[in-house]
């Protein structure tokens, strides 16, 4: 599978080159800037063969089987869906879109088309989450309450992340996969009962909790920031009617992990190994280009997901990014 990555992004090494190298049958084979340079800089160091001077260019590539979006968030609706119409395949950063709507013009593209989207929430492919699910579904009775959590320093207040325009904000950077960790350990949907965001400037949150109910009646609270008094907080906690789930590290844990779970007045801690995130994340990716095997993150998914960072965004008072 040749693939062609939009952009020189910081996390396209990681996200992508790395893993390619672990995964037989994918090499990276072109790479667009918009800066030429910057992308013959990067193309060079990373052994990557085809340099474009756009981002289309790239799209419309017949060698390029695959593209890899990792692109502002504000873009990467406009061009998951021009290589969709190129006939490309799209593994795209997270989220995936900018809001819940432009989440349905993607799914229902994807859908037309035949071809594979697939969002990068790297964390959901490695074994630790497999487990905590079992965990969750076999061990803790009628789940009760959730809590996920994904607060990290971002000091760089120059940042894409803290830019209105190009989709910024915490809830939409590591918001994201908290909400998407929440739904995953989750029983059904949840809906958005209050949220509060710390702000960096206007419409922009540094920071936000939302509390969340599900259908079940369990309750649920996510909590995001770039910047905050929670500098770094990488948590999961499920609260059953037999025992709780803790998690530290769902995000990366390729680096270290521990699972705690406590039923019966017992409490047992263990480590789930594994290979790197991203490289699961390609690997399923790949098989589902060649395969058809399908994928833990596909658009559909990605539209609930959307519709539950819409909804906190709403309540938070704040403007649906890819709106304003």
């Amino acid at each position: 599978m040749r693939i062609g990555t939009l952009g020189a992004a910081r996390i396209t090494p990681s996200a992508l080159i790395k893993p390619a190298r672990q995964v037989e049958g994918v090499t990276v084979a072109a790479i667009a800037a918009r800066d030429r340079s910057r992308a013959e800089r990067f193309a060079a160091r990373h052994g990557i063969p085809a340099v474009h001077g756009s981002y289309q260019a790239l799209v419309d590539d017949p060698t390029i089987e695959a593209v890899y979006n990792p692109l502002p968030n504000s873009l990467h609706a406009e061009w998951t869906l021009r290589a969709l119409k190129a006939g490309k395949h799209v593994l795209c950063e997270k989220p995936l879109t900018s809001n819940a709507a432009e989440a349905r013009t993607v799914a229902e593209a994807a859908r037309r088309s035949g071809l594979v989207v697939m969002e990068a929430f790297h964390y959901r492919y490695h074994p630790l989450m497999a487990r905590a699910l079992e965990i969750t579904q076999t061990q803790l009775g009628e789940i009760r309450h959730i809590e996920t959590a994904l607060c990290v320093p971002l000091p760089r207040f120059s940042d894409i992340r803290y830019s209105l325009d190009l989709g910024g904000g915490a809830m939409m950077d590591t918001g994201c996969y908290a909400v998407h960790c929440l739904r995953t350990l989750g029983p059904g949907e949840p809906s958005v009962v209050a949220a509060k965001a710390l702000l960096m400037s206007p419409g922009i949150d540094r920071a936000m909790t939302a509390d969340l109910r599900f259908p079940t009646g369990a309750t649920g609270r996510v909590q995001a920031s770039l910047w905050s008094g929670r500098l770094v907080k990488v948590t999961a906690h499920v609260e059953g009617s037999r025992g709780s789930l803790h998690i530290s590290n769902y995000l990366i844990p390729q680096y270290f992990n521990r699972l705690t779970v406590t039923t019966d007045g017992i409490r047992q801690r263990e480590r789930v190994q594994g290979e790197a995130t991203y490289t699961y994340q390609l690997r399923a990716f790949r098989a589902a280009v060649r395969d058809g095997t399908p994928t833990l993150t596909p658009p559909e998914d990605s539209i609930a997901n959307m519709a539950v960072i819409d909804a906190i965004y709403t309540a938070a008072g704040l403007p649906l990014r890819g709106t304003s």
